[in-house]
């Protein structure tokens, strides 16, 4: 040992033996505290973290069976399952190393020792320990960084029956390790989608790897991936895993998935279907296992049908498919939505803007939402920001397409008065889906009224 480092616990029943380790191991290490009594143990390791225990395996009771050491590396381990524990005894044979090592103890020493083995042996064992720490440290690490980026995927609500279905499927698929297809248009929240199921499910300590198809090159395919060797082209000038290696144990969501090339298919459904993936520029496979959840806002079975999307790899990553509806027909939800990111970016800018006129909200029911929740998101937020008022009016929004109900909302094919009120009432019920209260409200009559007008249009 070059550095002092490591805290040292020796436990014996013999005090020359304390001594002499004591002796022997105190230039070499940090910290040694030494007793001969076992039953001292759980209160000193309770008030400091060793990296090693040296525990003899035979006390006063028991002369050779070394009984009561297992017994004593099961209290320790009980309190401290990441104890590192080396036996020493004069008592020692093949077998009984054996059953120390599976009884969970790192090393075994005989007395009389060498000093420069037991050096070593104690050297070991602390870079043991120290590795332990540090693979511990990450995974916290991991954890912090995990929650620090998924606080910004927390804004998945909704209480329209269309999103208790998607809720209601996500509780069921999260615990399980099937294949997940997400679809729908852009900005319904797909990727929110596929972290929940990553933090509900039995991986969430994992790492959740998020990787756009979309924007990766064809040349790059492969590398990205599935990593490559050092030397392996021109630019490559260190071995880089892909990102299925770094995924591994965790949650891989392949975003985009529409996009793929068919040859790119061809490379994905291989490593899929195999488990493993081999690097660019190397020869040898590594094993790999991802939860996958793959997303997309293309019709992917049309794409089938028309031999642009390959079959078996549709089969393989759609176990199980998650519909996402836009927010155009989510009705209900676009008030409880708004009134959320209210709530979030006026903290966030520090306003005190407490809530949206009425109007103001009639505004954002009436309108389309091209860009479904991703752009009503937007547009509470530059509301906030640019509002000198505490409450959002109508004209604090400014929405891109302005279609809405009343005006451009419905297409005209015709000007007769039936055909339009015709067309304005399926739409309202559209949007209500079909509750003949709100609808009636939306449009300003009873219920009553409603429904004659519903069988004169034989709606």
């Amino acid at each position: 040992m070059v550095s002092k480092n490591g805290k040292i616990l020796v436990v014996d029943d013999n005090e020359d033996i304390l001594f002499a380790l004591k002796l022997l191991l105190k230039p070499h290490v940090e910290f040694v505290q030494t007793t001969t009594n076992p039953f001292e143990i759980p209160d000193i390791i309770s008030k400091v973290d060793f990296d090693v225990i040296l525990l003899d395996m035979n006390f006063t009771k028991d002369a050779i069976s070394g009984q009561e050491g297992f017994s004593w590396l099961g209290r320790i381990l009980e309190i401290n399952p990441a104890a590192v524990v080396v036996f020493i005894t004069a008592y020692g044979d093949a077998e009984k190393a054996v059953k120390a090592i599976k009884a969970g103890a790192t090393d075994f020493v005989l007395k009389p020792w060498h000093n420069e083995k037991l050096i070593a042996t104690i050297s070991s064992a602390i870079k043991l320990k120290q590795s332990q720490n540090q693979v511990t440290d990450l995974k916290e690490r991991q954890k912090e960084i995990s929650n620090v980026m998924d606080s910004s995927f927390h804004d998945f609500i909704g209480k329209s029956e269309a999103m208790q279905k998607v809720f209601n499927t996500i509780k069921k698929v999260a615990k399980t390790d099937a294949n997940v297809l997400i679809l729908g248009e852009n900005g319904t929240g797909k990727e929110l989608v596929a972290r929940a199921l990553h933090r509900d499910s039995a991986r969430n300590e994992e790492v959740f790897i998020s990787v756009d198809l979309g924007s990766i090159a064809e040349t790059l395919f492969e590398s990205e991936l599935f990593g490559h060797e050092k030397g392996a082209f021109t630019d490559a000038k260190k071995d880089k895993p892909g990102r299925f290696e770094i995924a591994s144990a965790g949650t891989l969501f392949l975003d985009e998935i529409g996009n793929l090339l068919l040859p790119l298919q061809s490379k994905l459904l291989t490593v899929i279907e195999r488990r493993e993936v081999t690097r660019v520029g190397a020869n040898r496979p590594k094993p790999v296992d991802v939860r996958l959840i793959s997303a997309t806002n293309i019709n992917v079975h049309q794409m089938v049908n028309e031999e642009n999307f390959r079959q078996d790899l549709l089969y393989r990553i759609n176990t199980i498919e998650i519909h996402l509806p836009p927010l155009r027909e989510r009705y209900g939800d676009i008030p409880l939505l708004a009134n959320h990111f209210l709530s979030v970016y006026s903290k966030k800018y520090k306003k005190t803007v407490r809530s949206i006129a009425p109007e103001a909200m009639k505004k954002l029911e009436t309108y389309d939402w091209p860009g479904n929740v991703r752009e009503l998101q937007h547009a509470i937020e530059r509301a906030i920001i640019m509002s000198d008022s505490n409450i959002l009016q109508t004209d604090d929004f400014f929405l891109s397409s302005q279609k809405e109900m009343g005006t451009s909302g419905v297409e005209l094919s015709s000007y007769n008065l039936d055909e339009v009120e015709r067309m304005i009432i399926t739409k309202v019920l559209k949007r209500a889906q079909g509750n003949i209260t709100q609808a009636a409200g939306e449009l300003g009559i009873t219920r009553t009224s409603l429904y004659r007008r519903m069988e004169k249009y034989d709606l």
